[in-house]
């Protein structure tokens, strides 16, 4: 596992959220009002803080497992690219984030990129059924 100090602030903050808490509250602090999120799965951006929430949400609870771990992480300060790697029905799933924080250390854009093929069906398949799951319970 990638150590979890000695990162910039902004990112230090999402390691603490992603390693730690997963509290909603906190995640919201964290984002921009019109943040992007960029789905590997959806062919457009995602804008606004609550879309954003809904599927760093579904994907925590589909890729954040005990098998998901950060393997490399590229800190720059206002941009972070992390690499990480999970087991999804016995596939390896293999992708990065990206992220991008303003000024007032707000995550403004949200990058998921993921391979192999097999695990971007995976992703794709366990994402839509979480997705569709907490929108039931929305409403």
């Amino acid at each position: 596992m990638i150590a979890k100090t000695g990162h910039s602030k902004n990112l230090q903050r999402w390691m603490d959220y992603f390693h730690g808490s997963h509290d909603p509250a906190e995640l919201a602090g964290m984002l921009h009002d019109d943040v992007v999120f960029r789905s590997p799965v959806v062919h457009t951006p995602q804008e606004g803080k609550a879309i954003t929430m809904m599927y760093l949400g579904a994907a925590g609870q589909t890729l954040g497992g005990e098998s998901f771990r950060y393997v490399r992480v590229f800190d720059c300060g206002e941009k972070a690219v992390l690499e990480f790697e999970c087991e999804m029905d016995g596939v390896l799933v293999n992708g990065i984030d990206m992220i991008e924080w303003d000024e007032d250390g707000k995550i403004t854009d949200f990058k998921v990129m993921v391979r192999p093929l097999k695990g971007m069906q995976a992703v794709h398949a366990a994402m839509k059924a979480m997705l569709e799951k907490m929108k039931a319970a929305q409403g």
